[in-house]
């Protein structure tokens, strides 16, 4: 893990593209996260309990805030731009940026999805991690299943790299992933 000191600040103006900006979490994030917990995959890959109750949705969303000051990345909670409502979060982890990559991760709240509003979000997170001039390569990790997502990462301008076979265990069973990247333009 990159220690805090060399983490890259956090940004002045919220990262934004499309209906979309980039936030810091807040408390009022929490019914976001609740509904975000009733995805039944979202839980399998972080922190979020499924159906989480209003302590453990508070829990997460600080622990997303602090992820940043602990020195994984930044951890962004993505906001309509027109309400400010916030409908998800993404992330960028910048665990292997003295090697010159990073991962990038995105979930949105059931009710928001299908708008075009993670790959809005995306292309904000890839946007700003452009601006880190250390970083060369984001990879995303997606399974072959997800569909969304995939059309989420293509919108967004990734390309697809390859198979994984039994790449990650997730819920108790190894999954194969969809490696694909961005690089510098």
């Amino acid at each position: 893990m990159i220690e805090e000191s060399s983490l890259p600040p956090w940004p002045v103006s919220p990262p934004a593209h499309g209906g979309v900006l980039l936030r810091t979490a807040v408390e009022d994030d929490v019914a976001m996260a609740r509904e975000l917990s009733t995805d039944p995959y979202v839980p399998l890959i972080g922190t979020l309990p499924h159906r989480a109750t209003e302590e453990q949705a508070l829990e997460w969303v600080r622990r997303q805030r602090s992820r940043h000051a602990e020195g994984a990345g930044f951890s962004f909670t993505v906001a309509e731009t027109e309400t400010g409502r916030a409908v998800g979060q993404c992330g960028l982890w910048l665990r292997e940026l003295e090697q010159g990559r990073a991962t990038a991760g995105y979930s949105l709240v059931p009710s928001a999805r299908g708008r075009g509003l993670a790959a809005d979000a995306l292309s904000a997170l890839t946007a700003f991690a452009w601006t880190l001039p250390e970083l060369h390569r984001i990879a995303l990790y997606i399974e072959p299943w997800n569909t969304g997502s995939v059309r989420t990462a293509e919108h967004a301008g990734y390309s697809r790299e390859g198979l994984l076979r039994s790449y990650q265990e997730i819920g108790g069973r190894r999954r194969d992933m969809l490696l694909y990247a961005a690089v510098r333009p």
